[in-house]
């Protein structure tokens, strides 16, 4: 660290102390390059054997982050990954050129992670063969502080007092070579990721909620990778103006041929062709590939090269015999929406009511948002259908069972008690 960055850091500990962690700091200081430079990117196999001997012979944490081609590509694979380790410095990895990386994981295997929105990132690394088996997430750490803003500028910001550099979070990583900026960008991704653990660390154990947020993290590392899901076209965009069965089934065809393509072609199927598309032609299907061609998202140059595509995908949904077609209505998990309670239950209308306020009320003075303290979704399902016997140890074991961790029972254990026996 420089003189400079030691004195705004000094600075801004001095304020967060003072006035909390949402407290505003001194100017902060621009963080323009990385402190040993923009290292080259590692892609070779020497090279890539060169990383994991000086990582492995380092020490402390290990600051991770990977960029992806959202919007660009198809999946949500890792197109650069990026590390520092004391002693070892910082490496940006392509992993197109090195998609294996298990002899780093291998290397970091007892050793504990820092990313920032973790969750984001751990399936892309996954799929390099990169599996943390202890993290320290800065997120949600600051989330659990109390911190209003949670986003990695804004966290170095008000924590350590730099400002990042911004621009490229949203740019096409795949892109080969890539420029200078965006590896500079990258690599003070991971600068003082290590740095800002360390704050929040000490921010945590003062408030007393360190212990709340390891849990959170042992959740996190130990959660298995999330199963494929169910139906993946009826989350495109629009689909609440799709009503009757046969367009559900246009919509599934469409959405089918459309990521065929798009994982062949190994583009986001959002360019191949939008979801705004696919629901117009659900809604208005056409009778040949000249009707086709007038409807929104259909004329354009792309989506030309493809209507016959287009066109045998919906007469596949329009010749689906009725046991063919997809049901109407997706059937809903757990309770119906909150709004519908009054009507259908008042008394767990009232319960739902007693239990949100009291967490409000309690989330607000531990300083942490509502969702962070228990999932809305838990206390929805655990007041439209709560145990028969109301007693403390029967709603825990609830809790426990929709993933509730101990540090989140504890605090909100006696507030659920309170609202499911007072309204029952």
């Amino acid at each position: 660290m420089t003189e400079a960055h030691e004195t705004a850091r000094e600075k801004t500990t001095a304020a967060t102390a003072q006035d909390g962690p949402a407290a505003e700091g001194p100017a902060p200081v621009p963080l323009l390059a990385p402190r040993e430079g923009t290292p080259e990117v590692t892609a070779s196999a020497d090279a890539l054997a060169e990383v994991v001997r000086a990582f492995a012979a380092a020490e402390g944490p290990v600051a991770v982050d990977a960029e992806r081609a959202s919007g660009y590509r198809y999946g949500q694979r890792a197109y650069l990954v990026q590390l520092r380790r004391e002693g070892a410095g910082t490496v940006l990895i392509d992993p197109i050129a090195c998609p294996d990386l298990t002899s780093l994981h291998e290397a970091l295997a007892d050793t504990e992670w820092v990313l920032h929105a973790a969750t984001q990132d751990l399936p892309c690394l996954r799929e390099t063969g990169m599996v943390p088996s202890l993290l320290f997430d800065t997120e949600l750490a600051g989330r659990l502080a109390g911190f209003a803003r949670v986003g990695l500028g804004a966290m170095v910001e008000n924590v350590l007092g730099y400002s990042l550099e911004k621009g490229h979070s949203a740019a096409d990583w795949s892109t080969r070579p890539l420029p200078d900026p965006w590896l500079r960008y990258a690599a003070l991704d991971v600068e003082l990721l290590t740095d800002l653990r360390d704050a929040l660390e000490t921010e945590l154990r003062e408030q007393g909620k360190l212990e709340w947020a390891h849990q959170e993290f042992e959740a996190i590392a130990s959660a298995p990778p999330p199963p494929p899901r169910k139906d993946p076209w009826r989350r495109t965009s629009g689909m609440h103006k799709v009503r009757r069965r046969r367009q559900l089934a246009v919509v599934r065809e469409l959405w089918t041929a459309r990521d065929e393509v798009a994982r062949r072609r190994d583009i986001s199927p959002g360019k191949v062709l939008s979801d705004a598309a696919i629901v117009e032609c659900a809604l208005n299907p056409p009778a040949d590939v000249r009707a086709m061609a007038a409807l929104p998202g259909f004329g354009n140059r792309s989506g030309r090269r493809q209507l016959g595509q287009w066109q045998e995908a919906v007469d596949r949904a329009l010749a689906l015999t009725e046991q063919e077609l997809p049901v109407q209505v997706k059937q809903p998990s757990g309770p119906p929406p909150p709004r519908s309670w009054a009507d259908k239950d008042p008394a767990a209308a009232a319960r739902l009511s007693a239990a949100r306020s009291a967490i409000s009320s309690h989330a607000e003075r531990l300083r942490m948002p509502q969702e962070n303290l228990i999932t809305p979704d838990t206390v929805r399902r655990l007041c439209w259908e709560p145990p028969t016997d109301p007693s403390p140890e029967s709603i825990a074991e609830v809790l426990r069972s929709f993933g509730a961790r101990p540090w989140q029972i504890e605090q909100t254990l006696p507030l659920l008690v309170g609202a499911l026996t007072t309204q029952s």
